[in-house]
């Protein structure tokens, strides 16, 4: 199968170096390219390829990068898949990988998901940039757009090589951001600053620097996605539960802090209580008689809601948002299914993508559940102005947010 005219474009402008970035949408097959900028690279003795654990070790039935990497290359040098998690949990298999790249004589290193090389106080990220000190050839693949992320350019620059914006973190940071300081005041006793960024600067100069070494691309299908809303009714004893967990969380001590991991508690636990509502899967079965339940996802974010319907739907593919949004290719579905609400944007997007993708021949159909109840709206409203939740309930008054919720 020959390459889509902007996988070719991909390869003949990154061909030209031995770093670059792939700054593609989710589904637009950046493992082609990768594969093919890598099998254009002669007489090399080893690819390490790292990329989120739950990609290589994908769930049962479910194509793993492994797979992919395999269907377009056959590598004539040793190759490694390593969990990028592991790079930072593990000393044993940092120090190993260290090693093997150390020996190599021409390795040739990629990070997929290089979103998670972004923060520079997480020893992942630490390791990872002096790994990339070891490698010549290195490559990035990135499903989230440029523009989105880029406070997190420095480091994935860095790893691909210092020479490109030729400054440190600090430098970086004066040059292309805009900061606001706030000064918090609790009990009016103890105060403490906080440097909050407002926006970017500088950005013609900053795509300058590094526009040679990176290709941006979106996905464009000849086939739809099709958005749909189930509404159903939460039970009596999930919405009394429901409420005495916003009773017990609304209270002025409670709230003194605007803590976010008090919000985050707040809000999973609210959820957690309905997960599992009677009218969530009765709706769903009515669904299933007109679709097909083997081409179907479901997303949920609890342990009990994925036992839920595996254990009802047993012939759809039920997966957690945070193991599975990123990385899979699930194009032999067409069915998605948002059995439980998140909040998170760029995690519901990236979901979007595990069908809608290069190679898909069928619409890509999407349904959210909808509980007649406060939380699914804030859910509703944060996806679509695109905003954190958690921040969002921190701008709220208390009496505001009782009513909301």
């Amino acid at each position: 199968m020959s390459l889509y005219l902007y996988q070719q474009q991909a390869k003949e402008h990154l061909q030209q170096w031995k770093v670059g970035a792939l700054f593609m949408e989710a589904g637009t097959g950046k493992t082609r390219v990768s594969c093919e900028l890598i099998n254009s690279v002669p007489e090399l003795d080893l690819v390490v390829w790292f990329a989120p654990l739950r990609t290589i070790k994908s769930p049962v039935g479910v194509a793993s990068v492994i797979d992919e990497v395999n269907k377009w290359s056959d590598f004539k040098c040793n190759t490694l898949f390593v969990g990028i998690e592991s790079i930072g949990s593990s000393d044993r298999k940092y120090l190993e990988v260290l090693q093997q790249i150390k020996e190599a004589r021409k390795p040739f290193v990629i990070v997929d998901e290089s979103i998670k090389i972004k923060n520079m106080t997480a020893k992942r990220t630490r390791r990872l940039l002096e790994i990339s000190k070891y490698a010549e050839y290195k490559l990035i693949l990135n499903g989230t757009p440029l523009s989105k992320n880029l406070l997190d350019l420095w480091a994935q620059m860095e790893f691909l090589s210092p020479a490109i914006l030729q400054m440190d973190l600090t430098k970086f940071k004066n040059t292309f951001c805009k900061y606001t300081e706030i000064t918090k005041t609790i009990n009016n006793r103890f105060q403490y600053k906080k440097e909050f960024i407002t926006g970017y600067e500088n950005i013609d100069y900053l795509y300058s620097l590094i526009r040679h070494y990176i290709y941006e691309c979106d996905l464009k299908l000849q086939v739809r996605q099709i958005y749909n809303t189930i509404k159903y009714t939460v039970d009596k004893s999930s919405l009394e539960t429901y409420n005495n967990i916003k009773d017990m969380f609304l209270n002025d001590e409670m709230l003194m802090y605007k803590n976010n991991n008090i919000f985050l508690e707040m809000t999973q636990k609210m959820q957690h209580s309905y997960c599992c509502s009677e009218d969530k899967v009765a709706k769903l079965r009515q669904l299933f008689n007109g679709i097909d339940e083997s081409k179907t996802i479901i997303f949920c974010n609890f342990i009990l809601s994925q036992e839920l319907c595996r254990r009802e739907f047993p012939r759809a593919l039920v997966l957690s948002y945070h193991q599975s949004a990123f990385g899979l290719n699930l194009q032999d579905y067409r069915n998605t299914i948002y059995f439980d609400k998140n909040w998170d944007y760029a995690v519901r997007e990236q979901s979007n993508h595990r069908t809608y993708r290069v190679g898909q021949t069928a619409d890509c159909r999407y349904w959210d559940l909808d509980g007649n109840i406060g939380l699914d709206n804030l859910f509703n409203k944060c996806i679509e102005k695109k905003m954190n939740m958690v921040e969002y309930f921190k701008t709220l008054p208390i009496k505001s947010l009782k009513e909301k919720l």
